[in-house]
């Protein structure tokens, strides 16, 4: 039986009808002839939710400075606030609508001329190093009004104007629609090379990171701010006074995200989270010469899953080492986190998602992993059950957790089981936080087990008779395991095929043999 509250509610929006709202403002845009796709679509909604949680933000500040007397200085003035121009259902509409968003200069919803919408936004300024104003100038320095109807436009705003971001409830609920959003867009950009990562997986990197109030946290290739937004909640638990508060908020998380549909998204999830002022860089964080980041650029922790699969330009190529450079996205993220690292007076640590591919590759692959494992201590791989990242990628993938204590001694490996009864995941049935309990518990107190082994690092490093190196292969098997064909490198899974091909062909040619005898 649901039970009642006799509490006074305020309208709340359920994961079902903000689900339902979202499909009729994606069914009123389909009709818009300047948008074409989900990838328009989709930025549009974000840029008018995030306008209205903002606002909504700003009312509960209002209220609170009020209740404690204090002057209240709204980040948006009027006539630009939601409640302004967007709130009524008779508000301004049509192509006067379409000029106060889109042109520098037009007649405001208050019926005078001046700026318009989003050259204001674009105009705004903090103060003291910065405020939510940096924040909202960032946002729609990227942003563009693709809607060319005015009335459709409207129809859209009144249907946004039934989310209630005054409640945790509904905050929690944008959270999950985020994540369908952002699965929708991936799928609709096809394979980019770019994967959400299931939250179970951030958080587990956390957990077992760890991070403490007074250390920095950063993620380059931030996408819509999971492992941030993971990172202040798990950093909010250890505040106990305002000045732990200021530096959570002003002194912890800084992240890299140079498209700007994610970076949209990944500010306004961490303004939902609490996060006052993020700090995220909306370029591209390879962009600096390698040998130009010094300890005054270094982090303490390092937690991200960049993008594999994709190629960099010449460019950003050349900031790189000669015997390191490389197209593969993810090779060059990996080398960007190690220079990253801080190495005194405490160790940098991080915890980074890589494809399998990173684990026996070749080349400038097995230069990259020398350097990783005689410069840093890779102390464990958590090998990640296939399909993790499905739908997007079937590809295996695996977290690297290294710091910059010492060369490796020994690298341990941590095998993550499939559920019981289930061959893989879908974007239905994601992996749980559930599953990595007992790598948690295993975590402080390691032992080899059917589940776990340990590898020298001398046993991976390979050279031959002058030194030169032949290969480092990090794609150990499970001792204790079974053969598992997603996790081989390419020349043994062909071998694997051609030998069972022989025996299929020897077994075949016995029947043959018997069936020729016939009954004896």
């Amino acid at each position: 039986m649901p039970r009642t509250s006799s509490k006074p509610t305020v309208p709340l929006t359920t994961a079902q009808s903000l689900g339902s709202l979202v499909k009729s403002c994606r069914d009123i845009m389909r009709k818009d002839k300047g948008l074409n796709g989900d990838l328009d679509r989709l930025p549009m909604l974000t840029w008018i939710m995030f306008l209205k949680f903002l606002d909504d933000m700003e009312k509960v500040r209002e209220t609170e400075s009020k209740v404690a007397g204090k002057r209240f200085v709204p980040a948006v003035e009027p006539p630009y606030r939601w409640r302004d121009w967007a709130e009524k259902q008779d508000g301004i509409t049509g192509d006067a609508l379409i000029a106060f968003v889109n042109q520098e200069e037009a007649v405001r919803p208050d019926g005078k001329k001046g700026t318009g919408l989003f050259a204001y936004l674009r105009s705004l300024r903090g103060t003291n190093g910065g405020d939510r104003r940096d924040v909202i100038r960032s946002v729609f320095q990227g942003t563009v009004n693709r809607m060319v109807n005015g009335y459709l436009l409207r129809d859209v705003l009144n249907k946004t104007s039934g989310i209630h971001f005054t409640s945790s409830e509904e905050i929690h609920t944008l959270g999950h629609l985020y994540e369908s959003m952002l699965k929708e867009m991936r799928d609709a950009a096809g394979d980019s090379g770019e994967f959400y990562t299931p939250r179970a997986v951030v958080k587990f990197m956390v957990s077992v990171i760890d991070p403490r109030l007074g250390e920095t946290v950063l993620d380059p290739a931030a996408g819509t701010g999971g492992f941030l937004a993971e990172s202040f909640e798990h950093l909010k638990k250890q505040c106990k006074n305002t000045r732990d508060q200021e530096r959570l908020q002003k002194e912890s998380l800084f992240g890299c995200e140079a498209k700007s549909l994610p970076y949209l998204l990944c500010q306004m999830n961490l303004l939902l989270h609490g996060l006052e002022f993020p700090q995220i860089d909306p370029d591209n964080a390879l962009r600096f010469p390698l040998r130009e980041i010094g300890d005054r650029d270094r982090v303490d922790i390092i937690m991200t899953n960049p993008p594999f699969g994709g190629e960099e330009e010449k460019g950003i190529q050349g900031n790189f080492p000669d015997d390191k450079k490389t197209s593969e996205t993810a090779l060059l993220f990996l080398q960007l986190i190690m220079r990253k690292l801080r190495r005194q007076p405490k160790p940098g640590r991080a915890a980074v998602v890589v494809p399998n591919g990173t684990l026996f590759g070749d080349g400038v692959c097995a230069r990259i992993k020398e350097e990783l494992l005689k410069e840093f201590n890779l102390h464990t791989i958590v090998r990640l059950p296939t399909g993790v990242f499905a739908p997007y990628t079937n590809i295996p993938t695996n977290i690297l957790f290294f710091d910059r204590s010492g060369p490796t001694q020994n690298v341990w490996y941590y095998e993550l089981p499939p559920p019981e009864g289930r061959k893989n995941y879908t974007k239905t049935q994601p992996i749980q936080f559930e599953e990595f309990r007992p790598c948690i518990e295993w975590w402080k107190k390691r032992d080899e087990n059917d589940r776990a082994w340990k590898v020298p690092a001398k046993d991976v490093l390979k050279y031959d008779e002058i030194g030169g190196l032949l290969s480092v292969n990090l794609e150990i098997k499970n001792p204790t395991g079974k053969d598992d064909f997603e996790h081989l490198p390419p020349k043994q899974l062909v071998e694997n095929i051609l030998k069972k091909e022989h025996q299929i062909i020897e077994i075949m040619g016995e029947i043959k043999q018997l069936l020729a005898e016939g009954p004896k």
